[in-house]
């Protein structure tokens, strides 16, 4: 997911074009939009995060086209149009988005700025978790040596305020922010404190009682398991997700627990695993009662199923 907690990548076939007397490249992805097209409907969007989400995926095509140029003045003003007052809870992950892009472009400073407004705009978030991911999201950034600023000092301080925010967390949720944090600390390259806090993780998600909260905290432990070279313990955790997740009646809360458990156990590698697991997630989606909640229930893991199946 923030596995919780992963980015979308444009990969397409992408013609450059010179626009007349405006130096952006245009482009166009089969029979999708242009580059400058993208840029102009960033521009016409209500809200300024939303605007920033437009300028990034303009500046997402424009790399891909080679215009690295282009890429970087796109992105620099999806953050600047994130710099004044707004939704903390809308803001702050654009923010993110915004610092990740600017790293992997080379853009430090800029990544840098946005990382610490991101962080300071985190304050307005009222979710313990989403703020826990947000801050452990800046500190993987702050910290990652090839796509990121490469500040470990910031990225330790930063994942630090993020563990302490977890801590803060309902039980229940507990494990899910404390897997950010592990995440982040893993992609910051701070390997033993990934390994500290999944042992946490583990202890937090195996003493949880409530069936779905139990499946979805393992399988969250099992992903950061597996993403630091943890492969067997993975399996493990994997085996008692699954078997919380088979054990509850509800079914609705059956096919999200199933969900969770398939995407930690695609990302783990056992793709064929996976897609058994959402086949009983889309059975139990078919068994859910509201026409409204079935609907949205069955979309996602039927588009989960699509994913894996490409």
């Amino acid at each position: 997911m923030p596995a919780i907690f992963s980015r979308l990548l444009f990969v397409a076939a992408i013609v450059p074009l010179f626009l007349a007397g405006c130096g952006t490249k245009s482009a166009k992805k089969g029979g999708g939009m242009t580059v400058q097209q993208r840029l102009e409907k960033a521009e016409k969007e209500s809200t300024p995060d939303k605007q920033a989400a437009g300028y990034l995926r303009a500046a997402r095509a424009q790399l891909a086209s080679g215009d690295t140029s282009g890429a970087r003045d796109s992105a620099r003003t999806a953050f600047d149009r994130l710099k004044g007052d707004g939704d903390a809870s809308a803001y702050a992950p654009r923010l993110i988005d915004a610092a990740a892009f600017l790293a992997e472009i080379g853009d430090k400073k800029a990544a840098k700025d946005a990382i610490l407004l991101a962080v300071e705009r985190s304050a307005g978030v009222a979710d313990v978790v989403r703020r826990t991911k947000i801050l452990a999201d800046a500190g993987a950034i702050a910290g990652e040596k090839l796509k990121g600023v490469g500040d470990a000092v910031l990225a330790k301080d930063l994942l630090t305020q993020a563990s302490a925010m977890a801590d803060t967390a309902e039980e229940r949720f507990r494990a899910e922010a404390l897997a950010a944090v592990a995440l982040g600390c893993t992609r910051a390259g701070q390997a033993e404190t990934a390994a500290a806090l999944v042992d946490r993780l583990e202890e937090s998600a195996k003493a949880l009682e409530e069936p779905r909260a139990k499946a979805e905290a393992l399988a969250a432990a099992a992903n950061v398991r597996s993403e630091t070279g943890k492969k067997e313990e993975a399996k493990t955790l994997l085996t008692e997700a699954a078997a919380a997740a088979k054990s509850i009646d509800r079914a609705e809360g059956r096919a999200y627990a199933l969900l969770a458990v398939a995407n930690a156990t695609a990302a783990c590698g056992d793709k064929k695993q996976a897609l058994a697991l959402l086949q009983e997630a889309d059975k139990a989606a078919n068994k859910v009662a509201d026409p409204a909640q079935q609907k949205t229930t069955m979309d996602k893991v039927r588009t989960a199923i699509a994913e894996l199946e490409k």
